[in-house]
């Protein structure tokens, strides 16, 4: 391998040399670069070629990709490829990751280590979501991503928790090492992470291609969700050295959920697998029901796993059935208690919550003061999941009645008492009655 030094200048393939400013880090195939092109910093991953089975192929899909473009902006996506020097060492540029952005690894953590530039001395510094909003937003996101993806006819092929930068505040999502990306069929002799991969990879009765890539994007949203492994469990902490057989035993010809409901031998184990245990209880019983489908039945059969758009509408149900109380409780309406049909009390001082049901939701949504409803709740075909539609307010006139602000840019219809409909304008708003209605365009809302 050519490694680059600082100062170099890289030839880019079709004109201009970008500078070498610095090393930001280093994998498996090579080195990343902080260059500068034109004016602008980007990042330059370096290959190792004798890292890479079939380099010229290898390069021609980077190339490929970029032609195409990427599915989303939610991909940190190969822009330019550089020259290949004499020996054949190659790399490619691609947009640098936002410092509002933290690693999915540091996020697992719940911190990440950072250098004191004058002493060099290491000290960790907090990494945690700063809501449960962003934390789920986080997971729509993955999963949309990922969506977008497969219906590009192309696979990851390499999911983990390397391949994602997020936002923990917002719970916006920037997919990273994106080379490996290939269409269906094509793969470059890239096999995946231990404890990612799917259990036909593992067993290497098959290769990386979509069905594989719904496999290692359950077990990377269990992993967040649940903060463990979904096949460590009694059985698996037995092994005390995980050796390359045991692996294959645990991961690929044995692999046993540690939740499935007809086997309890690989249960989580007290005092290692805590948060497992703990965050398994508070879930909802449809996002248990999920994970248990996707690693029972479609732990083995490709095609009894969950594609993309079942996650997505599970996890905005997930999102908007969050409630924020007053007293600082803030969890899913599953660790509220249910006053009635239309109305859930908080179990800890007793504030009460009413309910919206919408026209395309076979649940209904509390509602609280600040509470925010989204663009996707009214809109199935909208892929972004950070737009705000409508926010709970307080009335102007009456602070003790509530209101709802339209955060959209779009005119809504509300019925009013006298049961004519009015015209609601973006950032206007209107009071909460008995017998609301509100017409979005293609989905209706009722109090």
């Amino acid at each position: 391998m050519t490694e680059l030094k600082i100062g170099n200048y890289v030839e880019m393939e079709f004109g201009g040399k970008a500078k070498v400013l610095k090393i930001l880090g280093s994998g498996g195939q090579g080195i990343v670069y902080l260059v500068e092109l034109n004016g602008t910093k980007w990042a330059l991953k370096w290959y190792d070629i004798d890292k890479i089975k079939h380099p010229k192929e290898f390069r021609k899909n980077i190339h490929d990709n970029i032609a195409d473009g990427a599915p989303s902006n939610r991909f940190l996506w190969p822009k330019y490829l550089t020259k290949e020097l004499p020996d054949g060492s190659f790399g490619y540029i691609m947009e640098l990751k936002p410092d509002s952005f933290d690693s999915f690894v540091d996020i697992l953590n719940t911190y990440k280590l950072v250098i004191d530039p004058f002493t060099g001395l290491a000290s960790k510094k907090p990494v945690r979501f700063s809501n449960l909003y962003a934390m789920v937003t986080a997971v729509i996101n993955i999963v949309n991503a990922f969506r977008q993806l497969h219906r590009d006819g192309k696979s990851y092929q390499d999911l983990n928790d390397g391949g994602f930068f997020i936002n923990v505040n917002t719970g916006a999502v920037l997919v990273c090492d994106c080379d490996n990306i290939a269409p269906e069929g094509s793969n470059f002799g890239i096999g995946g992470k231990p404890g990612y991969m799917a259990p036909e990879i593992v067993r290497g009765i098959a290769k990386p291609d979509v069905q594989t890539d719904k496999y290692s994007l359950a077990v990377v949203l269990f992993r967040l969700l649940f903060r463990g492994d979904p096949m460590e469990g009694e059985k698996v902490v037995r092994d005390v050295c995980l050796t390359e057989s045991s692996e294959l035993k645990h991961y690929g010809q044995n692999a046993l959920f540690v939740y499935d409901p007809d086997d309890a031998s690989n249960r989580p184990v007290i005092g290692i697998h805590d948060n497992v245990i703990k965050f398994w209880r508070l879930y909802p019983d449809y996002i248990k029901e999920a994970f248990i489908r996707s690693f029972t039945v479609g732990l083995n059969d490709p095609n009894k796993r969950i594609i993309e758009n079942e996650w997505q509408k599970l996890f905005i149900r997930l999102r908007a059935e969050i409630i924020r109380c007053d007293c600082g409780r803030t969890n899913f309406t599953t660790m509220f208690e249910k006053h009635d049909e239309f109305t859930y009390r908080c179990p800890k001082c007793g504030m009460m919550f009413p309910t919206m049901s919408f026209s395309n939701m076979d649940f209904r949504i509390p509602l609280y003061m600040g509470r925010r409803f989204f663009e996707c709740e009214i809109d199935s075909e909208c892929n972004e999941f950070l737009n705000v539609a409508g926010e709970i307010i307080e009335n102007k006139l009456n602070p003790d009645v509530l209101g709802i602000k339209n955060c959209s840019e779009k005119i809504w219809k509300v019925k009013m008492p006298d049961n004519n409909f009015y015209v609601i304008a973006p950032g206007k708003g209107f009071p909460i009655w008995n017998n609301l209605e509100i017409d979005f365009g293609n989905v209706t809302a009722k109090f």
